[in-house]
């Protein structure tokens, strides 16, 4: 069989633990065999990392700037205790933050749906969007240990000469802990237009939610771009389209969400988005069953898992015993960076290839042959239990 052709490289960016098993399993057996498949390798493992001191994650994202489309494994973030057990010379940061600080944008992660999988939350019926920003706030943090009385300020130095402005954190009578966080106007207009085009583009109503009534310059600042830029360049658009722009605290879209039928983007700044993607993927079935695609506004784009490495049960790989772990969601980041990658270089055969993989995995779970996590929750009559690579072969029978 001749080949399915590919004229520019994916950035393939490597990950950790059972994820980076998968990932293999997936390129042999699903990809390989039909495209022929070009990458630009990166290793983001964290033993490659520790050795390049990092290097390695910020190279892997220059390269995406350059090729335009990444897919990326998910990867360890390391606590204290990945590194006494990796012997780490210093607790590296997330790659994923500091991928998306290099190429800004919003990620945008949205729930797989097949049927025989029904949301835990009765009144959704369709998918939920979250659009993520991708810049600043914890994942661009600065934090300090306070050993003991005395005082921690924010201070702000104009690079003009001009005078310093002082602000007093907090004094301390004691020992405690002390955090900087920062954006950037230019980020979080970036990621409001993002928002806006992608409710556009999809024809749903956008909602966002910040705390602005606690945190009146810091989350103000955000809901006051969102509010000048939709008023000055989308409201026309979206009349036109019959769609909704909607504002609110963070906590009354919770509750509201909740109650809601589904089908609309819901915007979230950057920690608020990790933690609601996550809600979100595990109410429609499985932190597995989530898509995630981070959209830069200079046009490159990264797909990813939006789940983690699944550390207990790469424990159980190395110890001999079957596994049975979905590998759904990093099927749709290579199908996602490989459509995307066939849609830039006008490669129409590539494109079909990533729907048609998509279509063989949610056929097979259809067919109710499904990893534990799905079987466990299922409403299709005596599913089909089976473990890791055998999910993938059933993928690779249908496609």
């Amino acid at each position: 069989m001749t080949k399915i052709r590919m004229t520019t490289p994916l950035v393939e960016m490597d990950g950790d633990e059972m994820t980076r098993i998968i990932w293999k399993m997936i390129k042999d057996e699903l990809i390989e065999p039909f495209v022929d498949l070009k990458t630009e390798y990166y290793d983001l493992g964290l033993k490659e990392r520790e050795r390049t001191h990092d290097q390695v994650t910020i190279d892997s994202a220059e390269a995406t700037k350059r090729l335009g489309v990444a897919v990326k494994c998910a990867t360890i973030t390391p606590n204290a205790a990945r590194v006494e057990e990796y012997g780490l010379s210093e607790m590296w940061k997330s790659p994923n933050g500091t991928i998306r600080a290099v190429l800004d944008g919003t990620v945008f992660r949205a729930p797989i749906v097949v049927k025989g999988i029904e949301p835990y939350v009765r009144t959704w019926q369709k998918p939920i969007t979250i659009a993520r920003h991708a810049y600043g706030d914890v994942y661009k943090n600065v934090e300090l240990l306070v050993p003991g009385p005395g005082k921690v300020e924010l201070v702000y130095t104009p690079a003009d000469g001009g005078d310093e402005v002082r602000a007093t954190v907090h004094d301390y009578q004691g020992a405690g802990i002390a955090q900087g966080i920062h954006n950037l106007d230019d980020s979080i207009a970036s990621f409001a237009r993002a928002s806006f085009n992608y409710a556009l583009d999809t024809k749903q109503d956008l909602w966002f939610a910040t705390k602005d009534t606690i945190s009146k310059t810091y989350d103000h600042r955000f809901k006051d771009i969102f509010a000048q830029i939709f008023d000055a360049e989308y409201r026309e658009r979206f009349e036109a389209a019959g769609i909704e722009y909607f504002y609110t605290l963070i906590d009354d879209a919770v509750a509201r969400v909740i109650r809601s039928e589904g089908g609309f983007i819901w915007a979230c700044k950057n920690y608020d988005g990790d933690v609601m993607s996550d809600m979100v993927s595990t109410a429609f079935g499985s932190l597995a069953m989530m898509t995630s695609v981070l959209v830069s506004p200079h046009g490159y784009y990264e797909y990813e898992a939006a789940h983690g490495t699944v550390q207990r049960h790469y424990d159980k790989h190395l110890a001999g015993e079957e596994t049975s772990t979905n590998s759904v969601a990093t099927i749709f980041a290579w199908t996602g960076a490989l459509a995307k990658r066939g849609e830039l270089d006008e490669l129409p055969e590539l494109v079909e290839f990533a729907h048609r993989l998509e279509a063989a995995t949610i056929r097979a779970i259809e067919d109710g042959v499904m990893t534990g996590d799905l079987a466990a929750i299922t409403s299709i009559p005596n599913p089909t239990r089976v473990n890791t690579h055998d999910f993938i072969r059933a993928v690779a029978e249908r496609l």
